[in-house]
């Protein structure tokens, strides 16, 4: 069987990081993929973005808790996990949530020191935060920044949950 899911998009919301009774650091976030329709082509009200809930585990929980915030480009590559429950009024609840096993700053740090130099995340990509860098391009030359939506674009819809 295949699960793979892989994903580029913008941080919904910042990374919020939980430890295990054991000390396993988990973080959850909200990523917001352009689905790449023009605005023009789009009907009215038709959202433009998707919306993903994300897990990350233990060196990924941690590098997403220290290095990125909400609006920042990243790159996730993971799998599908669905989940079920019953919640405290007795109704059976389910989710499928992206579970992060490796993650990337794509865009470059905003640090607001007057060009300090950014720090460096995980596998040395860009670990950044703040505004994105429109038109950025990585070592192999390809955009990352041409996106139709900026970091205060998108509302997550899982934000409440």
């Amino acid at each position: 069987m295949i699960n793979r899911v892989v994903l580029v998009g913008r941080l919904t919301r910042d990374p919020e990081i939980r430890y295990t009774p054991s000390g396993v650091a988990m973080a959850t976030m909200g990523i917001a993929v352009d689905k790449g329709i023009s605005r023009e082509n789009q009907r009215e009200g038709e959202p433009t973005a998707d919306f993903f809930n994300v897990v990350a585990w233990r060196q990924s929980a941690e590098f997403a808790s220290n290095y990125l915030n909400k609006g920042r480009l990243v790159g996730i590559d993971g799998h599908l996990q669905q989940r079920s429950w019953v919640d405290q009024s007795g109704q059976k609840r389910s989710v499928v949530e992206v579970v992060a096993d490796r993650l990337r700053g794509l865009d470059r740090r905003d640090d607001g020191e007057g060009g300090a130099p950014a720090a460096r995340g995980e596998g040395g990509a860009p670990a950044t935060s703040g505004t994105p860098n429109r038109g950025a391009k990585n070592a192999s030359g390809d955009d990352f920044g041409d996106n139709d939506f900026g970091p205060d674009d998108f509302q997550d819809p899982f934000a409440d949950q």
